[in-house]
């Protein structure tokens, strides 16, 4: 019963795909009008659920009666108690039954509250979080290796927490203070001016007990939030470099460094800590010394027969109440700063420019595999040193190339540029006649495939990996794709065959079997384009060949982009470019190149 109960429970969720999505595209609108402003992006983070939160405050409003209902309640039943006038009885009872029905009325009305403001809170996080995810899959290459993943996988859950509580806290606490508030002043000005005055005395407090606090806990969260992110990111790397680490008996060094981040962290954090202590304890001495002074005001008021003994309680129920209250949205501060500064934090994800742009560029519907680059220029970000240099090449359709050359003479960066994912310094690139930066690269790459030096695999099985992006595919296709990929025999003789779970990263496998998954993966998309960066570098001799033979049979007819040291994998290239100091310096066969007796024939002589 518990577990159909779950099940009903999630079936009927307000949460769906489609509601998420429009989230997601109002949030990236919201962080793009109001990129300063952080006010203006939390009040828009609530654009469409505004019914939903009056709705909430409403029900707020209605299961917080009792608070102010009870002191009133309990002021009538100590003047009854001290006066006794004729009805006690009755007026006990019905003072006693309006504060029953006070706190009774408090269970429906909160379960409401919450579940229309929970509504409005969780679809601003996911929809949050969503435009993160979306803004992430946007975003240029060039972006992503600037912006380690510890410090994007920060941002994705911390910062948005922050910012959920922070909504969570500024209106579930917020909307209950001002109704309190509200009430205890129409109350009191009808019951004593005086006293509401001295009520009224607490605001420029709490306004003059914030001030001073305000700037130093803003820069302390800043510094607090980019050691979590800085520690976040060396902690993924720890935790990637753990077999080396091992290999090598360094556990020692990891540990030193990373305890010594994380003291970091603890410094930041005890600095925060600490100028937190300082403002909730000023803060709860200013106002319950308000509190004592309005006790001395009413008992004097009480002794010169100004008001009745039960106003004593009344008093100093409001008055706590509403230091209480007041007291909770002046600690709400060190939130706000924390939640204005993940605002912030996440604005450089959802605010940066360094998107690509598919919107009004031109579509290739048969890309035929024709690449010209003319006076290529290219350098880093924060790196001086020129990257490519003037470099011109021209590659037919269906033509294999394969580049050689030292480590950084350029061989990946080329192929990155014709893939899209870096743009030239100046020069241009041309694919089948037409300008990379006019063509909608997303079309574009759905008809090439690439296959990395450093496999990338996803936790899931050898399927899944095989078959990514390509839902309903053949078992003939997967067959056809396994078999070129010399994979056949490797999955024979694993447990589940193709539904073999790998591990994270494929650590289940061995390199040479990440390497032909990863070319598996290229195969059975059929693409006009491929390029193969070291693609057979993982793999011993034996495999080597094997897969050699698969890879020429794969690049029949198609346009091929080889990086490659082993200079054996490349001899039946249709041309081979020779790079050094990302320049061009020789082009040809392999038979040319070889009687040129230049700098390919030095390299070729070296791994004989």
């Amino acid at each position: 019963m518990l577990k159909a109960k779950t099940e009903d429970t999630v079936k009927h969720t307000p949460f769906n795909d489609r509601e998420i999505n429009k989230e997601t595209e109002a949030f990236l609108k919201t962080y793009a009008k109001n990129q300063d402003h952080a006010l203006k992006i939390f009040i828009g983070l609530f654009k469409g659920h505004w019914g939903k939160m009056l709705l909430s405050a409403l029900f707020c409003f209605i299961k917080s009666a009792h608070i102010w209902i009870l002191p009133l309640v309990t002021a009538n039943i100590i003047d009854l108690v001290t006066m006794r006038p004729a009805d006690t009885g009755k007026r006990l009872i019905l003072n006693l039954v309006v504060a029953f029905t006070a706190l009774l009325l408090n269970i429906p009305f909160h379960v409401l509250h919450v579940k229309y403001f929970s509504i409005a809170r969780r679809s601003m996080e996911a929809g949050l979080r969503g435009a993160m995810i979306r803004k992430l899959q946007q975003l240029s290459i060039s972006f992503h290796k600037e912006m380690q993943s510890g410090k994007i996988q920060s941002k994705v859950m911390r910062d948005v927490e922050a910012v959920e509580n922070l909504s969570s806290q500024i209106f579930s606490n917020a909307v209950e203070t001002l109704f309190n508030i509200v009430i205890t002043i129409i109350i009191l000005l009808q019951k004593n001016v005086t006293v509401f005055f001295l009520f009224m005395l607490t605001i420029p407090v709490a306004l003059l007990v914030m001030e001073p606090f305000k700037k130093r806990m803003r820069n302390n969260n800043h510094l607090f939030r980019r050691e979590i992110e800085t520690t976040s990111s060396q902690v993924m790397d720890m935790v990637e470099l753990v077999p080396v680490t091992r290999a090598h008996a360094l556990e020692n060094n990891e540990i030193q460094k990373l305890t010594t981040r994380v003291a970091n962290v603890a410094d930041h954090g005890y600095r925060l800590d600490m100028i937190q202590a300082w403002f909730g304890s000023i803060n709860w001495v200013t106002f319950y010394f308000f509190q004592t002074v309005c006790l001395a005001f009413s008992a004097y008021f009480a002794l010169r027969g100004k008001i009745s003994i039960g106003d004593i309680a009344l008093y100093q129920s409001y008055f706590g109440s509403l230091v209480s209250r007041v007291g909770a949205m002046i600690s709400l501060l060190p939130i706000i700063s924390k939640g204005t500064e993940s605002i912030y934090s996440i604005g450089e994800i959802l605010n940066s420019y360094k998107v690509e742009e598919y919107n009004g560029k031109e579509k290739l519907p048969i890309l035929r595999g024709e690449y010209r680059f003319e006076h290529i220029n290219f350098h880093y970000q924060d790196d001086d040193r020129p990257i490519l240099r003037d470099l011109s090449l021209t590659v037919q359709a269906g033509e294999t190339i394969a580049l050689v050359g030292e480590s950084g003479s350029g061989k990946s960066t080329l192929v990155n540029m014709a893939i899209g994912f870096f743009k030239p310094d100046s020069g241009d690139i041309f694919i089948d006649g037409k300008n990379i930066q006019d063509l909608d690269l997303h079309d574009y790459r759905r008809q090439i495939a690439v296959v990395p030096q450093n496999t990338i695999l996803f936790n899931g099985t050898i399927r899944d990996n095989i078959t990514y992006g390509l839902p309903g595919v053949s078992e003939e296709r997967i067959a056809a794709a396994v078999e070129a990929a010399n994979l056949t025999r490797v999955i024979a003789m694993l447990p589940d065959g193709l539904d073999t779970q790998i591990g994270e990263h494929g650590d289940k496998l061995s390199g040479g079997q990440r390497q032909r998954i990863s070319i598996a993966r290229a195969i059975i998309r059929d693409p006009r384009a491929i390029i193969f960066d070291e693609a057979t570098s993982a793999l011993d001799s034996v495999s080597e060949a094997e897969i050699q033979e698969a890879i020429n049979n794969l690049t029949a007819d198609r346009t091929t982009f080889i990086v490659a040291h082993r200079l054996s994998t490349i001899r039946r290239a249709d041309k081979i470019a020779v790079m050094q100091n990302g320049e061009c310096v020789e082009y040809g066969t392999y038979d040319q190149l070889m009687a040129q007796k230049g700098a390919f024939y030095t390299y070729k002589t070296m791994q004989s």
